[in-house]
């Protein structure tokens, strides 16, 4: 294949196994990935397969709930090049595109022309439109825009035997093939047409089967004919097994003149679904539903805690429920008002909080987003299973679905979340059960059954907009009966008379059995378990080791392209292998044992493959905050390599030197002048032993702080901070930390200066955790000795990395040092300029910023260096930093003295990271991360901006990238002093 295929081709172990999960709970391994360079390329991959008789399964951003993704078959991943807007007409309000390209991306690209393409999963950022096709996807505002189908004008499509054709209303009277196909189509309809009018659904959601209702629909539209049928809505929610989407003509809609959002509270789910009906009179564009335990979850969840907060109380306490309620205003922004009053009216304006400013309307809708994802951070070994998570009955039939259905579950002996479209009657539960339980498993089957029953029942269906795949399968039958189930089968044999396209999917389900076989837990015939091992870590934060390895639930968040840090090395290089669930899903598959060939079931330490996977990692953090479920992929992947190194008896000589940096650079500090000479002249002589780019500069060696710190300014009897002079800002930057003491004097404080290190963080970073533990413990003392020494009320860092190794993996490190004491130091420390900002209000020596520096044009002095007065000030975080405190740690202070000229930047990873961007085999990535968004930001600054970085590698990177010098936040603050 890979001589017809211009792309690439895996059939690698590893590579396969990337692509045998998606956001569901199933894992099948595939027989081969094709990554195709061009939709062309794509084709020749779907007929080179048809000549072997290969199964094929196209795949988008692989975030299918119910396992549609997952197949024994040749994967063709469309996501990764398959991504042009080939034209956008304005006049038409209508787009064409190819299969890869994803929903936010496409509304980025036709905003200028005051269009959007409606439908808006929540996966929106990372879902392809060719995955919503697959799907039907629709989304928060369907009760207004409809599915995918509503939207969708016509498809480019791969047959099965490699055959392309374009389906659209009118291609059976233009195309001998598209006729051919639609007239066999149009006779099967044609003679099931009462039996498709007795059992489809009549829900505005509904996506179980074929859509032949909508084939009936345009045949009734054109009195018999085929001059109105459009297959593209037959294609539409197939799964993949009808043909290969390539692209699509689609719908744009209008923007709106302005939009509003209520955020609406309630004591319970039930008063909250009550309230549905009384919201839809008003008619708005969107109604969403949130449970208390996702509520609940989120305020565990370092990044989601904080949307939590923005929520309205009932007067009782705390929200059990809450509704989102979105209006669109037709003419004029004042129309929003009038709803927000008739909701006040309803409900009590004390727990209706109503938005209509766009930043702070796409923070609250955040949280709803991420309603599934954060139900995989739920503890234990029962987990919020997703097989009856896509129920759609009518909006008035909710208040009776829910009560029923929850005795259903608890009949079981175990509870479920409940989120929901709750204006299209679309309601998402999750029951929580345990897939390595037989009587769970049993539970399974029966909550199946009584929910797709109850659903029927009610006149809706099990399947409302995510899907039949492998869960809900083996209920078609039951639901539409064999007629219809035989017209299935009819259709399909038309398209696929092979059945090679995503094999076993709607047309072939399996028993009611299948919905629990095949999965992650259990893939074949034997459980997928996690091995009892002495960790380096502690993860009781996580419930324990294997609960950690095994909490990507697939979601794909981690794929996304813009906003946010994570995942800085997937936004280069866009391959599964190097997003966070690809190294989610490798550190799994190696730590169980599943690519261990030599001794199946144990853990594959130093496995070459997993260790290529997990080498673009750039242990950013952000995973830890911007994942809904909390993988921390830096910690794992550190225990991993760790555990290698413990395995293997070897440390490689690169990481020892990494490792070791602030030995070695404490060695340089004892004579910097001659320390930069041997640097430069021995320069390669270290690229060669050390794989280091040569293009990579060099961080030059100072006089040590310590040696220029001289005596305290302010007298004894004032309070006292310490400020921990860590290696980069001691040996390398040491006008950092002066200009720190300059700082902290003005405010008042006398600064003890504290000889520290670089926390262990080089060592952790390269997985060298056994001595990391030893160096934390020898740390740990010296520091609290310190402290009491000196009686200082914080510790206080220039560096985010070093604090967030004593704040974050210190006190998950499993050292002789008590976590009371790791605790203790994590309260005490902050950043300087975070501490300042938080002091700011009514203390008593608040320099006068604004008059004796801020508004002046004239030059400054930083301790060494010398820049004006900046006109504007971008900044930009340290990843670290946002995952763990947030930009505003440093960005607070910045705005206090400099007021609107701030500008905070939402800019992913600078790719430097510590070492990662030293190395030759990593450079180049290092340097495209940087051109995302970090360098672009630095060359629009122009002339009298200054650029604004709390880190070291920041700054570096920064530097070398653009040629500009970054500041750290407190020489540019201290610069402005009077």
């Amino acid at each position: 294949m890979a001589g017809a295929v211009s792309g690439e081709v895996r059939f690698g172990l590893h590579d396969r196994m990337l692509y045998a999960t998606d956001a569901s709970i199933y894992q099948v391994e595939p027989l081969g990935v094709v990554i195709p360079d061009s939709v062309d390329d794509a084709v020749r991959a779907v007929a080179f397969c048809a000549k072997l008789g290969l199964p094929v399964l196209p795949r988008g951003g692989g975030t299918s709930l119910a396992g549609q993704c997952t197949s024994e078959a040749v994967v063709i991943d469309l996501s990764a090049r398959c991504l042009g807007v080939i034209e956008t007409d304005p006049v038409s309000c209508t787009c064409r595109v190819e299969a890869g390209v994803t929903v936010d991306d496409l509304n980025d690209r036709v905003r200028s022309h005051s269009l959007h393409f409606a439908p808006d999963p929540s996966t929106s950022r990372h879902a392809t439109v060719a995955g919503c096709i697959g799907n039907n996807a629709a989304g928060s505002h369907s009760v207004l825009y409809g599915r995918t189908s509503e939207s969708l004008l016509g498809v480019d499509v791969a047959l099965a035997d490699g055959r392309r054709v374009t389906f659209d209303e009118g291609a059976a009277l233009r195309d001998p093939l598209a006729a051919e196909v639609t007239k066999k189509v149009c006779d099967i309809v044609k003679s099931n047409k009462e039996t498709i009018r007795e059992r489809f659904p009549k829900t505005k959601r509904r996506n179980a089967g074929y859509a032949l209702d909508m084939v009936l629909d345009a045949l009734e539209a054109g009195d018999g004919g085929l001059e109105k049928v459009n297959l593209a809505h037959l294609i539409c929610g197939s799964e993949g097994t009808l043909a290969v989407t390539l692209g699509a003509k689609l719908k744009l809609h209008p923007i709106p003149v302005a939009k509003g959002l209520a955020v609406v509270a309630f004591e319970t789910l039930d008063a909250a679904i009550d309230a549905v009906l009384p919201m839809l009179e008003l008619k708005p564009a969107a109604v969403e539903l949130l449970d208390d335990l996702i509520v609940g979850l989120a305020r565990e969840n370092i990044e989601y805690r904080r949307y939590v907060d923005l929520l309205p109380e009932p007067p009782s306490g705390p929200a059990a429920a809450v509704l989102y309620c979105e209006f669109f205003a037709e003419h004029d922004a004042s129309e929003l008002e009038s709803k927000f009053s008739h909701l006040r009216s309803i409900f009590g304006s004390d727990r209706v909080q109503c938005h209509t400013d766009r930043s702070a309307m796409a923070q609250a809708w955040k949280l709803r987003k991420a309603g599934e994802p954060l139900l995989h951070a739920i503890p234990g070994s029962r987990k919020p299973l997703g097989f009856v998570e896509d129920n759609a009955v009518p909006p008035e039939k909710l208040g009776e679905f829910v009560p029923r259905f929850r005795e259903i579950v608890e009949r079981e002996g175990t509870k479920a979340s409940y989120y929901a479209h709750a204006s299209v009657g679309v309601l998402h539960v999750r029951p929580l059960l345990s897939l390595s339980s037989d009587a769970d498993r049993a539970a399974m089957e029966r909550i199946a059954i009584g929910a797709a029953d109850l659903a029927q029942e009610l006149g809706g269906v099990m399947s409302g907009e995510h899907g039949d795949g492998k869960a809900r399968g083996p209920l078609l039958e039951r639901f539409y009966g064999p007629e219809i189930m035989d017209a299935f089968r009819a259709v399909k044999a038309i398209f696929d008379s092979e059945g090679r396209l995503n094999p076993g999917n709607v047309v072939d389900p399996k028993t009611i059995e299948s919905i629990h076989a095949s999965t992650r837990v259990k893939p074949k015939d034997s459980y997928a378990s996690i091995k009892p091992v002495e960790t380096f870590y502690d993860y009781s934060d996580q419930t324990d080791f294997a609960h950690a390895v095994e909490m990507c639930n697939g979601a794909g968040v981690c794929r996304k392209k813009t906003g946010g840090v994570m995942c800085p090395s997937f936004m280069a290089t866009m391959d599964e292998r190097h997003s966070t669930r690809g190294r989610g899903n490798a550190l799994r598959l190696a730590i169980s044992g599943q690519v261990n060939l030599v001794d199946p079931g144990s853990p594959a330490w130093g496995d070459q493959e997993t260790e290529a996977t997990l080498d673009l990692c750039l242990s950013c953090k952000a995973c830890k905050s911007e994942c809904p479920s909390n993988v921390d992929i830096a910690r794992l992947k550190a225990e991993y390599t760790a555990q290698t190194y413990k395995a293997t008896g070897a440390v490689p000589l690169q990481s020892k030197v990494f490792g070791k940096i602030h030995e070695l650079s404490s060695l340089a500090g004892i004579a910097p002048g001659l320390a930069n000479f041997g640097a430069k002249a021995g320069r390669g002589i270290a690229d060669a032993l050390l794989g280091l780019h040569p293009d990579r500069s060099l961080p030059a060696f100072a006089k040590p702080l310590h040696k220029q710190w001289g005596k305290p300014e302010v007298e004894f009897g004032a309070p006292v901070v310490l400020l921990y002079a860590d290696t980069f800002t001691t040996y390398n930057e040491p006008e950092i930390g002066l200009a720190s003491k300059r700082l902290l004097e003005a405010f008042g404080y006398r600064v003890e200066l504290f000889r520290g290190t670089d926390a262990a963080r080089a060592m952790m970073s390269v997985g060298m955790l056994e001595d990391a533990v030893v160096a934390v413990d020898a740390e740990i003392p010296r520091l609290e000795d310190a402290i009491e020494a000196s009686k200082a009320e914080a510790i206080l860092f220039c560096e985010p990395s070093v604090m967030s190794a004593v704040c974050d993996d210190w006190v998950s490190l499993r050292t002789k040092s008590s976590g009371e004491r790791k605790r203790a130091l994590v309260g005490q420390s902050r950043l300087v300029e975070q501490f300042l900002d938080e002091r700011w209000d009514g203390h008593p020596r608040t320099p006068d910023f604004g008059r004796s520096g801020a508004e002046r044009r004239g030059e400054f002095a930083s301790p060494s260096l010398t820049l004006r007065a900046p006109s504007r000030v971008a900044f930009h975080g340290h990843c670290h930093q946002k995952a763990l405190w947030g930009a505003g740690s440093s960005a607070g202070l910045l705005k206090r003295v400099f007021g609107d000229r701030v500008d905070v930047l939402d800019t992913t990873c600078c790719g430097m990271a510590g070492s990662f961007g030293y190395t030759r085999d990593r450079y180049a990535l290092s340097m495209r991360i940087g051109e995302l968004s970090v360098f672009p930001a630095v060359r629009e600054l122009g002339q009298g901006g200054a650029i604004v970085a709390p880190g070291t590698s920041c700054r570096h990177q920064i530097k070398d990238g653009t040629g500009v010098r970054a500041w750290h936040p407190v020489e540019v603050v201290t610069g402005v002093l009077g």
